[in-house]
């Protein structure tokens, strides 16, 4: 293999001279000047040239100089070529020239790069410099951007805010310009940044600030969210197009700031057109469409759920209001209140759902709105009270009209379980509903599979505890009807007497009703006698109370012109039996023979004697039984009917239940207050009720001076004491 002996020194000058008639027609060749292209010995010979001048021996290696001399190329193009051609344009045209220049330089760097590489492979590597592409870059940077990036970015500027005015340009072009302030950062996004997505946003900031403000003037509400939609779908295209992906952000930042949350409160509240008025005019496209714009936001959809729970509360509170007004002495139409209560939160609930995505915001504002008026009273009637006669009314419309569609009491059933959760005092409604139930289960007015279907899901919304009473009372009404199948069974061996039907109750799970010591006429005595020697053969050790307030009788009346069946309450019977003896009776010698209270005998005699049927005629005749009045039979009643069921007026038991329910309430809060300072033996005052508070809340909402009360009562009967140190706090007395 031969070496070369002693090669020619190549000179710088002469080395350059060689280069330089390369660059010229390489700037020829870019510049689309009629030039013959490269061919492969040029190419070669131009890459030997450099070579051979660097592997020279000092002082002839020529590294430094080509080095510096490849730099003073770009530098000499850049200032005298394409600087020039640049700053004698405007407008689009200059966003062209600088395009088209950024190009011919990033490919005479790549033309370069090549014939210099022999520099780039050892000289820049050693030395630690700038490699031969970040040269040329450096000086473009140096001599063309930093001299032509302001203009260039006041026209980008320009073009952009034609396109928001609807003007056609060309984003490939803005795409070109972009990329060359990104590409100016070598490797960071600083310039882009510093020289024009600053600018851009301040730009943005003004466009929208006075659009939000001749739009809030001129708009209605869903006009408004359709141009702020819109406009930010356009700024996220112009993102996609030609805008660095790191400003999408900033500028959709911009624009919720400026077009939605500055204005939410006005927006929202406009006349006519405002989140009140779509959420009335059933506008679920804008409802949901301002959903989207403001739960993209944080915290933006604050202004939207508050919207919404300030209409939803004054919904109700009309209601509540229409039915105070139609409320006639104190008698209030729950069935039309509660109806409108329910079809009022269908309609909010599938608002919730569907516009608002069941967002938990919207859930928490509906569920505030309602318990603000689901827990009013309506003409002295708590909505637990009315919520209970509205599912006694629902029953019995049920259990007398088998037509019904069990599928829509199911739906109702639904809806009165989602409305009680709203009420505070869901004991009081647990103790309306059962004193109800226990009527309908008693007089026969249920159905069995509806009784059973609401305990369930009651149980499963508020627990067991709430509803073991009630079920409790079912479950005796079926053992009654196979107790009385038993006992007619038993008596059919026995001298035949009066049909009699007996329903034993279990003590602790039916309200607690009064009882007397009512002598019977002497054909009830043989029946209850009877059901006492049946029972005692079935139990040993089980005790009967008989409740005559609860029991009802038929009588066969005779009178003069034909017999007719009277079917009356017990108290009824046993006043009318009396008379089978005796023509006339008067009050004094009625309540001996009966052993009944004064106000059970009055509320009887006038039922029988001053009411629709008189069967008694009264002496004195008046509305108004009083100690002095006599009574005798009227055998000259007539009537149409063959059979006649007389109303005894009902007792109103409000009192008593509310009575019931707040010491049920002391037993809860001493009983949570006992279970609490058992656990934490030690606790300050205010600690102590809030957690009793939080306890109870499930069932009522416990009044802080009835708890205050029940830890004074613990303190005497020595559950709990006072801290001698501190009297604030307590301890627990093991």
């Amino acid at each position: 293999m031969g070496s070369r002996q002693n090669p020619e020194i190549i000179t710088f000058e002469k080395g350059s001279e060689l280069i330089d008639a390369y660059v010229t027609k390489l700037k020829r060749i870019l510049e689309g000047k009629p030039e013959p292209a490269f061919v492969s010995h040029e190419y070669i010979g131009n890459y030997t040239t450099v070579y051979n001048m660097c592997i020279q021996k000092p002082p002839n290696d020529c590294s430094e100089r080509l080095y510096e001399k490849y730099g003073d190329i770009f530098i000499d193009y850049d200032t005298h070529t394409v600087l020039p051609s640049i700053m004698e344009k405007h407008d689009e045209y200059m966003l062209r020239e600088l395009s088209q220049r950024w190009d011919t330089n990033k490919s005479m760097v790549r033309w370069l790069t090549r014939f210099f590489y022999y520099l780039d492979r050892y000289y820049t590597a050693r030395r630690s410099l700038p490699g031969l592409p970040e040269v040329g870059m450096i000086c473009f940077r140096e001599h063309v951007y930093n001299n032509v990036h302001f203009n260039v970015k006041q026209v980008v500027l320009a073009m952009i805010h034609k396109e928001r005015e609807g003007q056609q340009i060309d984003r490939a072009l803005l795409k070109n310009v972009l990329d060359l302030f990104v590409q100016n950062g070598m490797g960071t996004t600083d310039r882009y940044i510093e020289d024009f997505e600053d600018f851009f946003i301040v730009e943005t900031k003004s466009y929208y600030s006075r659009k939000a403000s001749s739009w809030i003037q001129e708009d209605s509400c869903p006009e408004y969210m359709i141009k702020s939609e819109e406009s930010l779908k356009k700024e996220k295209e112009r993102v996609a197009h030609y805008l660095h992906s790191d400003t999408g952000p900033k500028l959709v930042d911009v624009l919720q700031s400026h077009l939605l949350v500055s204005v939410a409160k006005q927006l929202l509240e406009k006349e006519n057109s405002g989140c009140s008025a779509l959420l009335r005019d059933d506008k679920t496209d804008d409802l949901s469409r301002m959903y989207r714009l403001y739960h993209a936001i944080p915290e933006g959809l604050a202004p939207v759920t508050e919207a919404f729970r300030l209409h939803v509360t004054s919904e109700g509170n009309a209601l509540i209001k229409q039915a105070e007004d139609a409320a006639t002495s104190g008698s209030v139409e729950e069935q039309v209140l509660v109806g409108k209560i329910m079809d009022l939160h269908d309609k909010y609930m599938a608002y919730v759902t569907e516009c608002f995505q069941n967002h938990t915001l919207f859930h928490k504002a509906l569920k505030e709105a309602f318990e603000i008026f689901c827990n009013k009273k309506v003409a002295g009637s708590s909505s637990a009270e009315l919520l209970a006669t509205f599912c006694d009314n629902l029953f019995r419309k049920a259990a007398n009209d088998k037509s019904n569609d069990d599928s829509t009491i199911d739906s109702t059933v639904d809806n009165v379980v989602k409305l009680l959760d709203y009420i505070s005092d869901k004991d009081l409604f647990a103790e309306f509903y059962r004193k109800k139930q226990a009527r309908r289960l008693l007089f026969g007015k249920f159905n069995d599979d509806h009784e059973r279907s609401i305990l369930t899901k009651l149980k499963g919304q508020f627990g067991g505890q709430f509803t073991s009473k009630m079920e409790g009372m079912v479950t005796d009404m079926q053992l009654a009807k196979d107790q009385q199948t038993d006992f007619d069974e038993y008596m059919k061996n026995k001298p035949k007497g009066v049909d009699f039907t007996v329903t034993v109750l279990t003590t602790g799970f039916w309200p607690s009703y009064k009882t007397s010591d009512l002598n019977l006429p002497l054909e009830m005595v043989n029946c209850i006698e009877s059901f006492k020697a049946y029972y005692e053969t079935k139990t040993g050790h089980r005790r009967l109370m008989w409740i005559y307030s609860l029991g009802n009788c038929h009588l066969n009346a005779r009178f003069d012109s034909k017999p007719i069946e009277l079917i009356v309450s017990t108290y009824q019977a046993a006043v009318l039996c009396a008379f089978n003896n005796s023509e006339r009776l008067t009050y004094q010698e009625l309540i001996e023979q009966l052993n009944l209270s004064h106000e059970d005998l009055v509320r009887v005699l006038h039922s029988l004697s001053c009411a629709k049927y008189k069967f008694l005629n009264k002496e004195p005749a008046s509305k108004i039984v009083s100690k002095t009045d006599s009574f005798e039979f009227n055998s000259k009643f007539t009537d149409k009917m063959r059979r006649i069921r007389v109303p005894l007026p009902p007792v109103d038991d409000r009192k008593k239940v509310v009575e019931d329910v707040d010491k049920d309430r002391r037993y809860a809060i001493d009983a949570s207050l006992v279970r609490i300072m058992k656990s934490r033996k030690v606790l300050p005052h205010q600690q102590l009720v809030s957690e009793c508070v939080e306890q109870l809340s499930r069932m009522f909402k416990p009044d802080i001076k009835m708890i205050k009360k029940r830890i004074e009562d613990l303190i005497t009967r020595d559950y709990l004491e006072r801290d001698s140190e501190n009297p604030n706090t307590f301890k627990y007395v093991a």
